[in-house]
Protein backbone atom coordinates (compact mmCIF):
# COMPACT_ATOMS: atom_id res chain seq x y z
CA UNK A 1 0.00 0.00 0.00
CA UNK A 2 2.56 2.16 1.07
CA UNK A 3 4.46 1.59 -2.81
CA UNK A 4 1.70 2.17 -4.31
CA UNK A 5 0.81 5.45 -2.24
CA UNK A 6 4.45 6.87 -3.22
CA UNK A 7 3.88 6.20 -7.14
CA UNK A 8 0.61 8.53 -6.97
CA UNK A 9 2.31 10.81 -4.45
CA UNK A 10 5.21 11.26 -6.95
CA UNK A 11 3.02 11.33 -9.74
CA UNK A 12 0.54 14.07 -8.26
CA UNK A 13 3.77 16.08 -7.74
CA UNK A 14 5.58 15.22 -11.13
CA UNK A 15 6.65 17.65 -13.78
CA UNK A 16 2.96 18.50 -14.65
CA UNK A 17 2.46 19.51 -10.46
CA UNK A 18 5.19 21.29 -10.73
CA UNK A 19 5.21 22.58 -14.21
CA UNK A 20 1.95 24.21 -14.18
CA UNK A 21 2.11 25.65 -10.34
CA UNK A 22 5.57 27.13 -11.49
CA UNK A 23 3.90 28.26 -15.24
CA UNK A 24 0.66 30.26 -13.46
CA UNK A 25 3.45 32.70 -11.71
CA UNK A 26 5.04 33.64 -14.38
CA UNK A 27 1.58 34.18 -16.58
CA UNK A 28 0.62 36.06 -13.69
CA UNK A 29 3.41 37.82 -12.66
CA UNK A 30 4.04 39.07 -16.82
CA UNK A 31 0.23 39.84 -16.64
CA UNK A 32 0.94 42.29 -13.87
CA UNK A 33 3.90 43.19 -14.99
CA UNK A 34 6.21 41.89 -11.82
CA UNK A 35 4.03 43.30 -9.12
CA UNK A 36 6.01 41.47 -7.00
CA UNK A 37 8.89 43.35 -6.96
CA UNK A 38 7.73 46.90 -8.24
CA UNK A 39 4.99 47.08 -5.16
CA UNK A 40 7.26 45.17 -2.60
CA UNK A 41 7.61 48.47 -0.12
CA UNK A 42 4.04 49.30 -0.63
CA UNK A 43 3.48 45.97 0.49
CA UNK A 44 5.02 46.69 3.49
CA UNK A 45 3.39 49.82 4.23
CA UNK A 46 -0.30 48.47 3.78
CA UNK A 47 0.78 46.00 6.35
CA UNK A 48 1.59 48.72 8.82
CA UNK A 49 -2.04 50.12 9.48
CA UNK A 50 -1.25 52.99 7.54
CA UNK A 51 -4.24 52.24 5.14
CA UNK A 52 -6.52 50.23 7.40
CA UNK A 53 -9.93 51.74 7.12
CA UNK A 54 -11.82 50.20 11.13
CA UNK A 55 -15.31 50.58 8.83
CA UNK A 56 -14.36 48.02 6.48
CA UNK A 57 -15.73 44.28 6.30
CA UNK A 58 -13.90 41.71 7.65
CA UNK A 59 -12.64 39.97 10.66
CA UNK A 60 -8.80 40.21 11.29
CA UNK A 61 -6.15 42.99 9.98
CA UNK A 62 -3.92 42.83 7.18
CA UNK A 63 -1.18 41.69 9.90
CA UNK A 64 -3.37 38.85 11.16
CA UNK A 65 -3.96 37.95 8.53
CA UNK A 66 -0.43 37.27 6.78
CA UNK A 67 0.81 36.00 10.07
CA UNK A 68 -1.87 33.45 10.46
CA UNK A 69 -1.50 32.26 6.69
CA UNK A 70 2.44 32.57 7.16
CA UNK A 71 2.06 30.12 10.46
CA UNK A 72 0.74 27.16 8.36
CA UNK A 73 3.61 27.81 5.59
CA UNK A 74 6.47 28.37 8.43
CA UNK A 75 6.67 24.46 9.34
CA UNK A 76 8.09 21.34 8.56
CA UNK A 77 9.42 22.70 5.14
CA UNK A 78 11.44 25.18 6.20
CA UNK A 79 13.91 22.55 8.62
CA UNK A 80 12.69 19.11 6.50
CA UNK A 81 12.34 20.65 3.56
CA UNK A 82 15.67 22.29 3.01
CA UNK A 83 16.95 19.78 4.72
CA UNK A 84 16.03 16.99 1.70
CA UNK A 85 16.07 19.91 -1.08
CA UNK A 86 20.02 19.77 -0.41
CA UNK A 87 20.37 16.41 0.72
CA UNK A 88 19.19 15.12 -2.65
CA UNK A 89 19.76 18.25 -5.47
CA UNK A 90 23.33 19.72 -3.61
CA UNK A 91 23.30 23.64 -2.79
CA UNK A 92 21.82 24.75 -6.46
CA UNK A 93 18.35 23.36 -5.25
CA UNK A 94 18.58 26.76 -2.83
CA UNK A 95 18.76 28.76 -6.16
CA UNK A 96 15.67 27.09 -7.66
CA UNK A 97 14.34 27.77 -4.18
CA UNK A 98 14.12 31.44 -4.69
CA UNK A 99 12.87 31.40 -8.47
CA UNK A 100 9.99 29.53 -7.38
CA UNK A 101 9.46 32.14 -4.72
CA UNK A 102 9.73 35.12 -6.84
CA UNK A 103 7.08 34.17 -9.03
CA UNK A 104 5.30 32.19 -6.07
CA UNK A 105 4.50 35.69 -4.92
CA UNK A 106 3.15 36.73 -7.76
CA UNK A 107 0.85 33.29 -7.51
CA UNK A 108 -0.03 34.25 -3.59
CA UNK A 109 -0.98 37.98 -5.06
CA UNK A 110 -3.45 36.43 -7.59
CA UNK A 111 -5.40 33.50 -5.43
CA UNK A 112 -5.53 36.02 -2.61
CA UNK A 113 -7.09 39.06 -4.86
CA UNK A 114 -9.66 36.69 -5.95
CA UNK A 115 -10.34 35.00 -2.54
CA UNK A 116 -11.42 39.29 -1.08
CA UNK A 117 -13.00 39.48 -4.64
CA UNK A 118 -15.16 36.61 -4.14
CA UNK A 119 -15.99 36.17 -0.48
CA UNK A 120 -19.05 36.08 1.35
CA UNK A 121 -19.60 37.34 4.49
CA UNK A 122 -22.18 36.04 6.57
CA UNK A 123 -24.92 37.69 8.57
CA UNK A 124 -22.68 36.81 11.97
CA UNK A 125 -19.81 38.58 10.12
CA UNK A 126 -17.91 35.33 9.91
CA UNK A 127 -15.93 35.18 6.75
CA UNK A 128 -16.35 32.45 3.77
CA UNK A 129 -13.33 32.83 1.29
CA UNK A 130 -10.86 30.92 -0.41
CA UNK A 131 -10.78 28.69 -4.23
CA UNK A 132 -13.70 27.53 -3.53
CA UNK A 133 -15.95 30.75 -3.35
CA UNK A 134 -13.93 32.01 -6.54
CA UNK A 135 -14.30 28.74 -8.49
CA UNK A 136 -18.19 28.79 -7.91
CA UNK A 137 -18.74 32.84 -8.27
CA UNK A 138 -15.79 33.80 -10.27
CA UNK A 139 -15.55 31.17 -12.86
CA UNK A 140 -19.33 29.61 -12.63
CA UNK A 141 -17.86 25.75 -11.71
CA UNK A 142 -19.31 24.97 -8.53
CA UNK A 143 -18.36 21.40 -8.96
CA UNK A 144 -14.53 22.46 -8.64
CA UNK A 145 -15.19 24.63 -5.69
CA UNK A 146 -16.37 21.37 -4.08
CA UNK A 147 -13.34 19.17 -5.19
CA UNK A 148 -10.93 21.39 -3.57
CA UNK A 149 -13.09 22.02 -0.39
CA UNK A 150 -13.10 18.13 0.38
CA UNK A 151 -9.16 17.97 -0.78
CA UNK A 152 -8.53 21.26 1.15
CA UNK A 153 -10.25 19.10 4.69
CA UNK A 154 -9.00 15.93 4.06
CA UNK A 155 -5.37 17.30 3.50
CA UNK A 156 -5.99 19.04 6.91
CA UNK A 157 -6.46 16.16 8.89
CA UNK A 158 -2.78 15.10 7.73
CA UNK A 159 -0.43 17.98 6.96
CA UNK A 160 -1.86 20.18 9.39
CA UNK A 161 -2.83 17.90 11.67
CA UNK A 162 -1.22 14.69 12.37
CA UNK A 163 2.13 15.06 10.67
CA UNK A 164 2.59 18.04 12.55
CA UNK A 165 2.02 16.78 16.01
CA UNK A 166 4.37 13.82 15.35
CA UNK A 167 7.09 16.29 13.85
CA UNK A 168 7.02 18.05 17.46
CA UNK A 169 6.50 14.54 19.66
CA UNK A 170 9.83 13.29 18.26
CA UNK A 171 12.22 15.82 18.96
CA UNK A 172 10.33 16.66 22.74
CA UNK A 173 10.77 13.16 23.73
CA UNK A 174 14.55 12.88 22.28
CA UNK A 175 15.57 15.99 24.26
CA UNK A 176 13.16 16.55 27.03
CA UNK A 177 12.23 13.24 27.44
CA UNK A 178 8.57 13.73 27.45
CA UNK A 179 6.38 10.58 26.42
CA UNK A 180 4.76 10.83 22.61
CA UNK A 181 1.15 10.46 23.89
CA UNK A 182 1.72 13.32 26.63
CA UNK A 183 3.03 16.33 24.03
CA UNK A 184 0.05 15.08 21.57
CA UNK A 185 -2.46 15.41 24.46
CA UNK A 186 -0.76 18.92 25.43
CA UNK A 187 -0.76 20.07 21.77
CA UNK A 188 -4.61 19.11 21.27
CA UNK A 189 -5.85 21.18 23.94
CA UNK A 190 -3.90 23.64 23.43
CA UNK A 191 -5.13 23.58 19.61
CA UNK A 192 -8.33 23.67 20.70
CA UNK A 193 -7.96 26.76 23.14
CA UNK A 194 -7.26 28.34 20.33
CA UNK A 195 -9.27 27.58 17.78
CA UNK A 196 -12.66 27.46 19.14
CA UNK A 197 -11.82 31.23 19.31
CA UNK A 198 -12.05 30.97 15.48
CA UNK A 199 -9.82 33.38 13.14
CA UNK A 200 -10.33 35.74 14.94
CA UNK A 201 -8.66 34.27 18.04
CA UNK A 202 -6.03 32.84 15.41
CA UNK A 203 -5.50 35.70 14.25
CA UNK A 204 -4.69 37.17 17.67
CA UNK A 205 -2.44 33.94 18.57
CA UNK A 206 -0.37 34.05 14.93
CA UNK A 207 0.26 37.61 14.86
CA UNK A 208 2.27 37.09 17.95
CA UNK A 209 3.76 33.56 17.91
CA UNK A 210 4.82 33.77 13.98
CA UNK A 211 7.32 36.82 14.81
CA UNK A 212 9.00 35.37 18.00
CA UNK A 213 9.49 31.89 16.35
CA UNK A 214 10.69 33.58 13.19
CA UNK A 215 13.52 35.64 14.91
CA UNK A 216 14.37 33.01 17.42
CA UNK A 217 15.12 30.59 14.41
CA UNK A 218 16.75 33.28 12.19
CA UNK A 219 18.80 34.43 15.36
CA UNK A 220 19.95 30.72 16.38
CA UNK A 221 20.80 30.55 12.29
CA UNK A 222 22.75 33.69 12.22
CA UNK A 223 25.16 32.53 15.02
CA UNK A 224 26.61 30.20 12.92
CA UNK A 225 26.06 32.25 9.76
CA UNK A 226 28.64 35.02 11.42
CA UNK A 227 30.44 31.88 12.90
CA UNK A 228 31.25 31.16 9.74
CA UNK A 229 31.14 34.05 7.93
CA UNK A 230 33.96 34.24 6.07
CA UNK A 231 32.67 31.36 3.94
CA UNK A 232 28.89 32.98 2.91
CA UNK A 233 30.44 34.35 -0.07
CA UNK A 234 31.84 31.09 -1.47
CA UNK A 235 28.72 29.23 -0.04
CA UNK A 236 26.51 32.19 -2.23
CA UNK A 237 28.57 30.94 -5.62
CA UNK A 238 28.31 27.66 -5.29
CA UNK A 239 24.62 28.10 -4.93
CA UNK A 240 24.88 30.02 -8.55
CA UNK A 241 26.98 27.85 -9.77
CA UNK A 242 25.17 24.55 -8.99
CA UNK A 243 22.20 25.54 -9.97
CA UNK A 244 23.12 25.27 -13.81
CA UNK A 245 26.03 22.39 -13.72
CA UNK A 246 24.99 20.00 -11.00
CA UNK A 247 26.72 19.22 -8.08
CA UNK A 248 29.78 16.76 -7.18
CA UNK A 249 29.50 13.63 -5.19
CA UNK A 250 31.41 14.51 -2.28
CA UNK A 251 31.30 12.72 1.17
CA UNK A 252 27.95 10.67 1.89
CA UNK A 253 26.31 12.79 -1.02
CA UNK A 254 26.13 11.05 -4.13
CA UNK A 255 25.66 14.41 -6.49
CA UNK A 256 23.42 15.35 -8.42
CA UNK A 257 23.05 16.51 -12.21
CA UNK A 258 20.98 19.58 -13.52
CA UNK A 259 17.37 18.40 -13.91
CA UNK A 260 17.66 16.70 -9.92
CA UNK A 261 18.59 20.39 -8.72
CA UNK A 262 16.22 22.08 -10.68
CA UNK A 263 13.66 19.50 -9.45
CA UNK A 264 14.03 19.38 -5.80
CA UNK A 265 14.41 23.05 -5.69
CA UNK A 266 11.18 23.92 -7.20
CA UNK A 267 9.62 20.98 -5.09
CA UNK A 268 10.68 21.83 -1.65
CA UNK A 269 10.28 25.85 -2.40
CA UNK A 270 6.76 25.03 -3.89
CA UNK A 271 5.78 22.36 -0.19
CA UNK A 272 7.60 25.05 1.76
CA UNK A 273 6.09 28.48 0.71
CA UNK A 274 2.78 26.68 -0.85
CA UNK A 275 2.13 29.52 -3.28
CA UNK A 276 -0.52 28.42 -6.13
CA UNK A 277 -1.93 25.51 -3.44
CA UNK A 278 -4.89 27.60 -2.71
CA UNK A 279 -4.86 27.33 1.58
CA UNK A 280 -3.26 30.84 1.81
CA UNK A 281 -6.30 32.36 0.28
CA UNK A 282 -8.72 31.20 3.11
CA UNK A 283 -6.91 33.00 5.36
CA UNK A 284 -6.52 36.07 4.06
CA UNK A 285 -9.76 36.08 2.94
CA UNK A 286 -11.24 37.40 6.41
CA UNK A 287 -8.63 40.60 6.32
CA UNK A 288 -10.75 43.94 7.39
CA UNK A 289 -10.49 45.65 3.69
CA UNK A 290 -12.66 46.28 0.82
CA UNK A 291 -9.19 46.23 -1.56
CA UNK A 292 -8.83 42.85 -3.12
CA UNK A 293 -5.60 44.31 -4.32
CA UNK A 294 -4.03 45.35 -1.26
CA UNK A 295 -4.86 42.05 -0.03
CA UNK A 296 -2.95 40.53 -2.11
CA UNK A 297 -0.17 42.55 -1.70
CA UNK A 298 0.06 41.72 1.92
CA UNK A 299 -0.07 37.99 0.90
CA UNK A 300 2.48 38.31 -1.57
CA UNK A 301 4.71 38.74 1.05
CA UNK A 302 4.58 35.19 2.64
CA UNK A 303 6.93 33.48 -0.39
CA UNK A 304 9.76 35.74 0.58
CA UNK A 305 9.15 35.08 4.39
CA UNK A 306 9.12 32.03 4.12
CA UNK A 307 10.94 31.03 1.09
CA UNK A 308 13.78 33.50 0.75
CA UNK A 309 14.19 34.61 4.05
CA UNK A 310 13.76 31.46 6.73
CA UNK A 311 14.67 28.59 4.08
CA UNK A 312 17.80 30.63 3.18
CA UNK A 313 18.69 30.75 6.69
CA UNK A 314 18.32 27.23 7.27
CA UNK A 315 20.29 26.87 3.55
CA UNK A 316 23.38 28.69 4.50
CA UNK A 317 23.78 27.12 7.72
CA UNK A 318 23.80 23.44 6.04
CA UNK A 319 25.94 24.59 2.81
CA UNK A 320 28.51 26.55 5.51
CA UNK A 321 29.51 23.35 7.92
CA UNK A 322 29.36 20.83 5.10
CA UNK A 323 26.71 18.77 6.22
CA UNK A 324 24.83 18.46 3.70
CA UNK A 325 27.63 15.85 2.03
CA UNK A 326 27.26 14.08 5.45
CA UNK A 327 24.48 11.70 4.35
CA UNK A 328 21.65 12.43 6.86
CA UNK A 329 18.55 14.07 5.21
CA UNK A 330 15.62 15.75 6.52
CA UNK A 331 15.46 17.48 9.66
CA UNK A 332 18.06 15.05 10.65
CA UNK A 333 20.25 17.03 8.49
CA UNK A 334 19.30 20.51 9.72
CA UNK A 335 19.95 19.17 13.28
CA UNK A 336 22.93 17.75 12.27
CA UNK A 337 24.10 21.01 10.71
CA UNK A 338 22.98 23.30 13.78
CA UNK A 339 24.96 21.36 16.18
CA UNK A 340 27.88 21.09 13.90
CA UNK A 341 28.36 25.06 14.02
CA UNK A 342 26.75 25.47 17.35
CA UNK A 343 27.67 22.65 19.50
CA UNK A 344 24.90 21.62 22.33
CA UNK A 345 22.44 24.77 21.74
CA UNK A 346 22.16 23.92 18.03
CA UNK A 347 20.11 21.09 18.01
CA UNK A 348 17.46 22.08 20.48
CA UNK A 349 17.21 25.24 18.29
CA UNK A 350 16.24 22.93 15.50
CA UNK A 351 14.16 21.06 18.40
CA UNK A 352 12.30 23.92 20.01
CA UNK A 353 11.80 25.77 16.36
CA UNK A 354 10.02 22.68 15.47
CA UNK A 355 7.92 22.59 17.96
CA UNK A 356 6.55 26.45 17.49
CA UNK A 357 6.70 25.92 13.73
CA UNK A 358 4.20 22.74 13.70
CA UNK A 359 2.00 24.49 16.38
CA UNK A 360 1.58 27.11 14.35
CA UNK A 361 0.64 25.05 11.13
CA UNK A 362 -1.89 23.15 12.90
CA UNK A 363 -3.92 26.13 14.07
CA UNK A 364 -3.89 27.73 10.88
CA UNK A 365 -5.06 24.28 8.85
CA UNK A 366 -7.24 23.83 11.20
CA UNK A 367 -8.82 26.86 10.11
CA UNK A 368 -8.24 25.82 6.55
CA UNK A 369 -10.46 22.92 7.08
CA UNK A 370 -13.58 24.30 8.77
CA UNK A 371 -14.01 26.74 6.21
CA UNK A 372 -13.74 23.93 3.79
CA UNK A 373 -16.58 22.09 6.09
CA UNK A 374 -18.56 25.27 6.35
CA UNK A 375 -18.90 25.50 2.86
CA UNK A 376 -19.28 21.53 1.86
CA UNK A 377 -21.76 21.14 4.80
CA UNK A 378 -22.49 24.29 6.77
CA UNK A 379 -21.99 26.06 10.11
CA UNK A 380 -23.22 23.24 12.02
CA UNK A 381 -20.60 20.90 11.45
CA UNK A 382 -17.57 23.50 12.20
CA UNK A 383 -17.90 21.94 15.53
CA UNK A 384 -17.78 18.66 15.35
CA UNK A 385 -14.75 19.04 12.57
CA UNK A 386 -12.69 20.96 15.31
CA UNK A 387 -13.47 18.88 18.34
CA UNK A 388 -12.57 15.62 15.51
CA UNK A 389 -9.39 17.39 14.33
CA UNK A 390 -8.02 18.34 18.13
CA UNK A 391 -8.70 14.15 19.09
CA UNK A 392 -6.49 13.35 15.84
CA UNK A 393 -3.36 15.48 17.79
CA UNK A 394 -2.58 12.48 20.01
CA UNK A 395 -2.81 9.95 17.83
CA UNK A 396 -0.32 11.80 15.09
CA UNK A 397 1.90 12.69 17.67
CA UNK A 398 1.76 8.63 19.16
CA UNK A 399 1.89 6.61 15.59
CA UNK A 400 4.02 6.23 12.74
CA UNK A 401 2.69 8.10 9.95
CA UNK A 402 4.06 7.59 6.89
CA UNK A 403 1.34 6.80 5.32
CA UNK A 404 -1.00 9.73 6.36
CA UNK A 405 2.29 11.82 5.14
CA UNK A 406 1.95 10.61 1.84
CA UNK A 407 -1.43 10.67 1.78
CA UNK A 408 -1.53 14.50 2.30
CA UNK A 409 1.19 14.70 0.00
CA UNK A 410 -0.98 13.57 -2.41
CA UNK A 411 -4.65 15.79 -1.51
CA UNK A 412 -2.24 18.79 -1.08
CA UNK A 413 -0.99 18.72 -4.95
CA UNK A 414 -5.04 17.81 -5.56
CA UNK A 415 -5.68 21.07 -4.20
CA UNK A 416 -3.67 22.89 -6.35
CA UNK A 417 -5.30 21.47 -9.30
CA UNK A 418 -8.66 22.86 -9.32
CA UNK A 419 -7.01 25.95 -8.27
CA UNK A 420 -4.95 26.73 -10.81
CA UNK A 421 -7.64 26.25 -12.68
CA UNK A 422 -9.12 29.32 -11.72
CA UNK A 423 -6.41 31.41 -11.35
CA UNK A 424 -5.92 30.85 -14.90
CA UNK A 425 -9.07 31.09 -16.26
CA UNK A 426 -9.73 34.93 -13.99
CA UNK A 427 -5.99 35.83 -14.88
CA UNK A 428 -8.32 38.72 -16.30
CA UNK A 429 -10.29 39.46 -13.65
CA UNK A 430 -6.96 40.13 -11.65
CA UNK A 431 -5.66 42.36 -14.41
CA UNK A 432 -8.53 44.20 -14.41
CA UNK A 433 -8.63 44.76 -10.55
CA UNK A 434 -5.24 45.56 -10.31
CA UNK A 435 -5.48 48.51 -13.26
CA UNK A 436 -8.21 49.80 -11.65
CA UNK A 437 -6.85 50.36 -8.25
CA UNK A 438 -3.63 51.78 -9.14
CA UNK A 439 -5.31 54.17 -11.34
CA UNK A 440 -6.95 56.11 -8.58
CA UNK A 441 -4.17 57.71 -6.62
CA UNK A 442 -7.45 58.25 -3.83
CA UNK A 443 -7.53 54.06 -3.44
CA UNK A 444 -3.61 53.74 -3.66
CA UNK A 445 -2.94 56.22 -0.89
CA UNK A 446 -5.95 56.71 1.15
CA UNK A 447 -5.99 58.99 4.34
CA UNK A 448 -2.86 60.91 3.15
Amino acid sequence: MQEFLGAISEFVWGPVTIGLLVGTGILITLTVSFIQLRKFGYAWRIISGKYDDPRDKGEITHFQALSAALSATIGTGNIAGVGTALALGGPGAVFWMWVTAVFGMALKYGECLLSLNYRTIHPNGVVGAGPMYYLEKGLGQKWLGVFFAVFAAVASFGIGNMVQANSVAEPVETYFGIPKLVTGLVIGGLVFLVIVGGIRRIGQVASRLVPFMAVFYVVGALVVIFANIGGVPAAFGRIFTDAFTGTAATGGFAGAAVAQVIRFGVARGVFSNEAGLGSAPIAHGAARTKEPVREGLVAMLGPFIDTILICTMTALVIILTGAFSSGATGADLTAKAFNMGLPGPGGYIVAIGIIFFAFSTAISWSYYGDRCIDYLFGEKMVMPYRILYCLLLPIGAYVKLATVWTISDIFNALMAWPNLIGLICLSPVIVRLTREYFSDPGRVYPNV
